[in-house]
């Protein structure tokens, strides 16, 4: 396998146990992996992918970093943390959609002092086109531009990386359930599991409403390019589980936040992890999972983005 460079940003191996409770009310044997404990701002899945992405930035000779995303984008909030680790320079262009004060992730990036931008658009080709151009003109100096999600060839290693990691401890998986909601985690979750845990299936609930059948599948398509690989690809079960829409919170993801909080001490977020767990709680109570199965939650982090929504006038 083709070998890329990386940069150690975070702690890992992060823990990974079963949830008894969980695991009890839901008749199945659930077990999580906390990549929220990365050791950087609040955790992530994007961590993993940055070590890859920064690195192909730094090799390329860029200090001038911009991604994009949703006003509470954890993807963003963690570009900036990293980059600033780094002693590059941050800048964040975001869709004025959802959450725009001064909550949740918004507030690590007031700490931070980092460059935020909002743009009234649902266009990313836009943001990453014309919008880091104009940045680029004005800073007189290169950008690296990394797209949402950081959901590329290069940033989907991150998650071979993991499933690596689980591997290596020895434990069996029928299913890993992680969120989809710009693909790369999923791709790098599958062809992980293809070399290095076959026979597991990964199951994928969907956040957003984008055609994530072709998404996936091109992701994963690239990084078996990059890697020069021989491999066929791996069938990913995706189901949506968007609820009213991205980053609108959802009865059952608010559900599961409750559920999991209150029975295991452990925060999810209504945009990702909520919704992706509440998808594996629905698989539960279909009776989709033996009750001698192993099923593995990937925890994508996301937490900040709890904290920017109205929970007194929220069900549960």
């Amino acid at each position: 396998m083709k070998q890329f460079d990386k940069i150690n940003l975070g702690l890992f191996p992060t823990p990974m146990y079963r949830l008894n409770n969980i695991s009890e009310l839901l008749g199945t044997n659930v077990w999580i992996k906390r990549d929220d404990m990365n050791g950087i701002a609040l955790g992530g899945n994007k961590v993993r992918k940055l070590q890859y992405l920064l690195a192909d930035a730094k090799n390329k000779g860029y200090d001038l970093v911009a991604t994009t995303g949703g006003a509470q984008s954890n993807h963003a909030m963690l570009t900036a943390a990293c980059c600033n680790k780094l002693g590059m320079e941050p800048i964040l262009v975001l869709k004025k959609r959802g959450v725009t004060e001064c909550k949740g992730n918004l507030i690590l990036n007031k700490l931070m002092g980092t460059d935020v931008r909002f743009i009234d658009t649902d266009s990313y080709d836009y943001i990453t086109g014309a919008v880091m151009d104009e940045v680029e003109k004005e800073k007189g100096r290169p950008l690296y531009r990394i797209p949402c999600g950081g959901s590329n060839a290069i940033g989907s290693l991150g998650y071979l990386d993991c499933i690596k990691e689980i591997a290596e401890t020895g434990e069996k998986f029928d299913y890993i359930v992680t969120a989809c909601g710009s693909g790369g985690t999923t791709a790098g979750t599958a062809l992980g599991a293809k070399l290095y845990m076959p026979g597991t299936k990964v199951i994928s609930p969907m956040v957003d409403e984008d055609d994530f059948d072709t998404i996936v599948h091109r992701l994963m398509e690239q990084v078996i390019d990059e890697l020069e690989l021989d491999i066929d690809i791996p069938e990913v079960d995706l189901f949506p589980m968007w609820g009213p829409g991205y980053a609108i919170p959802s009865e059952e993801g608010n559900e599961a936040i409750s559920m999991l909080m209150k029975n295991e001490g452990i925060v999810i977020d209504t945009c990702y992890t909520g919704k992706a767990f509440a998808g594996l709680i629905k698989r539960a109570r279909e009776g989709f999972f033996k009750p001698e199965d192993k099923v593995l939650f990937i925890h994508t982090g996301g937490a900040g983005g709890l904290f920017s929504q109205d929970w007194e006038h929220m069900s549960l």
